[in-house]
């Protein structure tokens, strides 16, 4: 990709424009950077105003100029008026990743997507090639760290060669062009993003984009035990080796028999190595350990790895317990399926704690897993909608996570688990998951 004197226009700044931005002035491109915030509130503005770049407030006029490229944060929407006239006016529009893949040496991109799992997933995937590649190995992508970040720090325009564990959203997906990775994974398909996506089944079908450049050699892994998966690979067939695997079958290439995990037929794992919990955590680390096997690392080292590993944040995340009560953060449980397979972790005496941002989720599908469910607690703007479709008046409605926390703490008896698993996005009190769960983790700790 030849930027030098192209003008290029970048859609939001956050982490992952600025990253961006860094990467098109060293290649020489005359940037230009458009920002819902006025130019006032951009705390970066000295530092963008010293590079050379033109700061423009938006309006239609902005998306009227001229220009060869166009770089948009990922949660602007596709669809939206603005991006819609860039393309009527073929130009071409793409998010940081694949600047960042076009610009770079060749690198071992391993990438990983679906509706849940995303973080948990490549993070062991990233510390399997931490340990087998030190110094050679990368966490980013969807995970919050820019690939073009990653790209910029360690020189990986020059260098070639490295590892890349990369978490890659579906809207980060719509506006690849060229990027292929040498290895990925659907992990599962379940509702979401529909709000985003304008439909189920382009939010499906955008994530089948991340195998649609991949060739004869790359490795796709195929989850066998999702029946939407099957069928949208069946849509949009897969163009290189496919790896299945299942939890509940061994017919498949990598599976779990007498408490051992197979990839490929080979026994890798003892699942009593396996530290956190929940079944779907299995799932996670045989898609792991399936790309380990497939980069040559060890099985030594992939059971080091495996038996030290205890989760990341927000993903039922144990906090602490408190007079007998057990107190779980899955703040990233923001969409329905996401919060079922948390359910599925507990037996009973669960104190469930809902509510967000209202994404107009069903809640049918999850009626039908609350045994476990001793109470449900709603907050925030669709708190109580969802404790009226999930178990009307024997439901609690507040108004914030403080008075959630507060009335599952006045419920709960001894051996019962507080989970805010949300079933939603954090929007309507949170700038992400993350801030909500901190917050969620600081409110417990103080009890």
């Amino acid at each position: 990709m030849d930027l030098k004197d192209k003008k290029v226009l970048v859609v939001g700044l956050a982490r992952s424009g600025m990253a961006a931005i860094k990467i098109l002035k060293q290649l020489g491109a005359e940037v230009t950077l458009t920002e819902s915030k006025s130019i006032s509130e951009i705390k970066e503005a000295p530092e963008l105003e010293k590079m050379g770049v033109e700061i423009k407030e938006q309006s239609p006029e902005v998306f009227e100029g001229s220009y060869d490229l166009c770089v948009k944060n990922p949660g602007v929407p596709y669809r939206s008026p603005e991006m819609q006239r860039l393309a009527e006016r073929n130009i071409p529009v793409i998010t940081e990743i694949e600047l960042a893949f076009q610009v770079a040496k060749p690198q071992h991109y391993v990438a990983i997507t679906g509706t849940n799992g995303k973080t948990t997933t490549t993070t062991l995937t990233y510390e399997l090639l931490e340990k087998a590649f030190p110094g050679k190995a990368h966490l980013c992508g969807n995970i919050g760290i820019p690939l073009c970040e990653i790209v910029y720090e360690n020189n990986l325009m020059n260098e070639e060669g490295h590892y890349i564990a990369l978490e890659i959203s579906n809207f980060q997906l719509v506006n690849i062009d060229k990027f292929r990775p040498e290895a990925a994974t659907i992990i599962n398909l379940t509702p979401d993003h529909v709000d985003f996506m304008g439909s189920l089944d382009a939010y499906y079908k955008s994530k089948t984009r991340v195998y649609e450049n991949m060739k004869d050699n790359d490795l796709f892994i195929f989850n066998a035990d999702d029946p939407v998966l099957g069928e949208y690979t069946d849509k949009v067939p897969v163009h290189c080796r496919v790896q299945s695997f299942s939890l509940e079958r061994t017919d498949t290439d990598s599976y779990i028999k007498d408490g051992y995990m197979y990839i490929c037929g080979e026994k890798v794992l003892p699942l009593d190595a396996v530290k956190i919990v929940g079944k779907h955590n299995l799932q996670n680390i045989i898609i792991a350990i399936s790309f380990a096997k497939a980069l040559g690392i060890s099985n030594e080292t992939i059971c080091d790895v495996i038996s030290s590993f205890k989760g990341v944040e927000h993903r039922i995340e144990f906090v602490r317990e408190k007079d007998g009560v057990k107190y779980y953060n899955d703040s990233k449980g923001t969409n329905t399926d996401a919060t079922i397979t948390a359910l599925k972790s507990f037996d009973k005496g669960v104190i469930l704690l809902v509510g967000g941002f209202e994404k107009g989720l069903s809640m049918d599908e999850m009626k039908k897993h609350l045994s476990p469910v001793k109470k449900v607690i709603g907050f925030g703007v669709c708190g109580p909608r969802l404790v009226k479709e999930l178990v009307g008046d024997a439901g609690i409605v507040v108004e914030n996570l403080e008075q959630a926390v507060a009335a599952a703490s006045d419920e709960a008896e001894a051996g019962d688990t507080v989970l805010l698993s949300p079933t939603t996005s954090s929007f309507d009190q949170y700038s992400g998951f993350e801030e909500r769960g901190r917050h969620f983790k600081q409110i417990v700790n103080s009890l």
